[in-house]
């Protein structure tokens, strides 16, 4: 199979779709790669690299698109890139597309078949896939927390884990997931006062274990999440859904409970954000203030580390990759990637999608 990786063209997206090692893999296993050049400038790796990996580099993205049997890449088609893509042509990244109608259309009318990165599952239940951008992105909602409380950058002037004789930040994360564990193993890690709030009790417990007292679990209602963000210094909002949008779960009524200069950071937002306050934002500029409270909404957080974020993703996306490029669509059966279909033949495959965009969902039994 011929299959093409194009430079991302999303404002400020460093990672890339396949990293030298990975392109390699592929190589080996028969199948010609097309690099864009400068494709991997934002992790260190350079065309000669690439080269040396076994890829063609190519000037032109366009002749990626025309030529590749399979993209593969790290966000979401740009209008561009989507008008590009064509029938029979498989598209194997992160789509987010409960919130993005535009895209949504955008690849029904191609024809392709789009695999979402952040739906596909394994034997566990889990999305493995998304899981290390989830833990990436986790650690640095910390990171960016705690430099948007700087007075400097529009917060109250507070050290994330205070000093001798004076109160770290309170920090609360809704959501105990991937994301908002690993928020708050960094938020731990820097003395903070930290809070988890979820709807498993089961998961609770097994927050509770881990982080053997140092954090306060609470089950979420309205009234412990109203009262949890009014104390708050720090909120990290990290709840999913799979496939579906995220819910509102912070109102714009709750941020006049909020001290000025708090802190706000929606790792949901590529599912449309989990702060009814939210809007996508960009690594130029990355917050805004409402009611006095910093809202960071970076819609590609882990771009920000994009050499270990590469690295990380291509580490979990490999095995599948390869089994598409092998076998092609026979490779879906395989279920925990037909999990992944998104788009195929101009229909929606998967159901929280179809739902949260409130159109028909075809199972790919009735349209493959």
């Amino acid at each position: 199979m011929i299959v093409g990786v194009p430079k991302e063209i999303k404002k400020q997206e460093n990672r890339v779709g396949l990293v030298p090692t990975s392109v390699k893999e592929y190589v080996k296993n028969g199948h010609e790669v097309l690099v864009q050049s400068g494709a991997g400038a934002g992790i260190g790796a350079s065309d000669d690299v690439y080269k040396n990996a076994g890829a063609t580099l190519i000037d032109s993205a366009d002749e990626i698109f025309k030529r590749a049997e399979m993209i593969v890449k790290v966000k979401e088609p740009q209008p561009n890139e989507w008008q590009q893509l064509r029938e029979g042509q498989i598209l194997y990244t992160y789509l987010h597309l409960a919130p993005d109608p535009d895209q949504t259309r955008g690849l029904i009318d191609s024809g392709c078949t789009a695999i979402a990165y952040e739906t596909v599952t394994d034997h566990n239940g889990g999305l493995p896939l998304l899981a290390p951008m989830s833990e990436v992105a986790g650690r640095l909602s910390i990171q960016v927390a705690a430099q948007s409380l700087e007075k400097h950058n529009g917060g109250k002037g507070l050290l994330m884990g205070g000093v001798p004789g004076v109160a770290p930040a309170r920090v609360v994360v809704i959501g105990g997931g991937n994301v908002g564990t690993n928020a708050a193993k960094m938020a731990v890690g820097l003395g903070a006062d930290v809070s988890i709030l979820d709807r498993s009790i089961d998961r609770l417990r097994e927050l509770d274990d881990l982080f053997q007292g140092r954090v306060k679990t609470l089950y979420s209602t309205v009234g412990a999440l109203e009262e949890e963000v009014a104390a708050s210094d720090v909120i990290i909002g990290a709840v999913l859904i799979p496939g579906a949008s995220a819910p509102r779960l912070v109102t714009r009524d709750m941020l006049a409970s909020i001290e000025d200069g708090s802190v706000m950071v929606d790792v949901a937002i590529d599912q449309g954000g989990c702060f009814e306050t939210s809007k996508a934002t960009t690594h130029a500029e990355p917050t805004y203030v409402v009611d006095g409270v910093v809202h960071y909404c970076v819609a590609n957080m882990p771009g920000a580390v994009a050499k270990t974020s590469s690295f990380a993703l291509n580490n979990a996306t490999l095995q599948h990759g390869l089994a598409l490029a092998n076998q092609g669509l026979d490779a879906l059966a395989n279920p925990h990637l037909m999990e992944g279909l998104n788009v195929h033949a101009g229909k929606i495959t998967n159901k929280a999608v179809a739902e949260s965009l409130g159109v028909d969902y075809e199972p790919m039994n009735k349209v493959a």
